[in-house]
């Protein structure tokens, strides 16, 4: 029988180890208190001021308008300068092309300070093919976007994309069509899932369907079973700092951009929407409480052709809706649950003919007392019966100031939305091989198995829930119950 060490462990150092545990166990709480203090941030990049978010949009605007209007009389200035911040920010530079870089500079919202593939190398894609979505050829876009480190894609020339199954984003990506006319369609399309840091711009992204059941890359070194996507255009689960500008979206079936599962930090701008039933959806379910962080800014964007809702349809968080061109809907505009807040500003609201479809606003599926949510209305322009039904007139300070923000007038949309979606590109792409009536809107985005077994892509881990407070004193009482019974009795450990 082999010879057993046994060590009796003093009172003192008893005490002194519980002490230690209990100081640390305090520690590691702090930042669920502090995240109370500071408006209930549940994200990473959650903005802790989202007014402050807000006037700094409307800074931005009147700035870039003044100078154009400044600049008026110089004939090459005026053809350039349209007033919005963003398009200012780059197109008048007549080298951006060997500056491509910059426009990671031009975001403005909730997804400022995303960097995309700034201080990556240039990517260029020269092969349009799409044959194994497990050990992707390179040149191609897949290879490209699942690399490691930052990385600024171009194109080599005009494509036409045909993805064999979703598109699988790693961290720090931007995707670059400028100059080029290049369409995404197929299987799956794009998905950022546990990303960050993500540029999509001057993309035309079409006729996405469901795909899945296989063997997808999601880095160079890393392949993982997919379960059935959704057919979303483009997916952010769980993705936080993403800018989608400039893009063309239409025809896919369910959203054409949808947002879930702790997402934050998005900026939606300069894109055209059109020919599809549920348009974006923001949030994944009016339980989950992580949403409460999502921060969404939508501006500039043109709402066109045959569309029928969800532009957006908001769960929980703040979704700062501003100088947008709604040209039409069927069903409404606007939609919510959870008691979103949602800012309108400055956007134009042209209703269908239908005498039952004149609201901007619906609150969806919903048994709660709504009166109190704060949806705000300011500066928009309604236009052939549209109306806006606001609620929450004791909403908190929180948001008061960024709802008493004097918005730019919406008479200027068409000047700021003038060049929505690709540049170069159709409104909307009406291929042979599809038909229009086919989109039928899919299932409730977010809702379903989806992708949660899926697996995890990127370097940034899926936000979790903050622990319940009964869960915490249950564990410090269990701390201190075990820390009395062993000082007490002074047992011997056996080694």
């Amino acid at each position: 029988m082999p010879n057993c060490i046994v060590v009796i462990a003093h009172p003192r150092m008893l005490l002194n180890t519980c002490i230690f545990l209990i100081c640390l166990f305090s520690i590691s709480l702090f930042p669920l208190v502090r995240g109370k203090d500071h408006h209930n941030l549940t994200l990473l990049h959650q903005h802790p001021y989202p007014e402050a978010v807000v006037e700094d949009l409307q800074r931005k605007v009147d700035a870039s308008l003044s100078r154009r209007h400044l600049l008026s009389l110089k004939a090459n200035d005026k053809q350039c300068l349209t007033g919005n911040p963003i398009d200012d920010c780059w197109r008048c530079d007549p080298n951006w092309a060997s500056n491509r870089q910059r426009l990671a500079d031009c975001a403005i919202g909730f997804a400022q300070g995303t960097l995309g593939g700034k201080g990556g190398q240039i990517y260029v894609v020269t092969d349009s093919s799409d044959r194994d979505p497990a050990n992707p050829t390179p040149g191609t876009l897949r290879h490209a976007v699942i690399q490691n480190e930052p990385l600024w894609i171009v194109f080599a020339s005009n494509m036409l994309i045909k993805l064999k199954h979703e598109l699988i984003f790693n961290s720090y990506k931007t995707v670059d069509g400028r100059g080029v006319n290049v369409q995404i369609t197929g299987n799956g399309c794009f998905t950022l899932q546990y990303v960050s840091h993500i540029i999509i711009h001057n993309i035309q992204i079409h006729h996405c369907k469901p795909s899945g059941n296989t063997i997808i890359a999601s880095s160079p070194t890393h392949i993982g079973y997919r379960s059935k996507s959704d057919g979303d255009g483009i997916t952010i689960f769980g993705g936080q700092k993403i800018w989608i500008d400039h893009c063309t979206l239409s025809y896919c079936t369910d959203g054409l951009i949808d947002a879930t599962m702790g997402s934050t930090g998005i900026t939606i701008s300069n894109n055209y929407f059109s020919h599809h039933n549920e348009v974006m959806l923001l949030g994944h379910d009016d339980k989950y409480v992580v949403d409460t962080g999502m921060q969404v800014t939508i501006a500039f964007n043109r709402f066109g052709e045959a569309l029928v809702q969800r532009m957006p349809r908001c769960r929980l968080g703040y979704i700062h809706v501003v100088n947008n061109d709604y040209t039409s809907w069927e069903m409404y505009a606007i939609g919510g649950s959870g008691n979103p807040t949602i800012n309108s500003q400055g956007n134009r609201y042209i209703a269908p003919a239908d005498p039952d479809a004149k609201e901007v606003t619906k609150r969806v599926e919903t048994d709660q007392q709504w009166t109190g949510w704060n949806w705000r209305t300011e500066g928009d322009i309604m236009v052939n019966g549209a109306y806006f039904v606001p609620s929450g007139g004791g909403f908190t300070a929180l948001y008061a100031k960024a709802s008493s923000v004097e918005p730019k007038s919406a008479a200027l949309i068409e000047q700021l939305t003038t060049n929505a979606g690709a540049f170069g590109g159709p409104r909307y792409n009406s291929e042979d091989n599809y038909s229009p009536g086919t989109t039928t809107g899919g299932t409730n985005g977010g809702s379903g198995d989806g992708d949660f077994l899926g697996m995890t892509f990127g370097t940034a881990a899926p936000p979790s829930s903050p622990p319940p407070t009964s869960s915490i004193f249950l564990s410090l009482v269990i701390i201190l119950i075990l820390c009395t019974t062993t000082i007490n009795g002074a047992p011997q450990f056996a080694l």
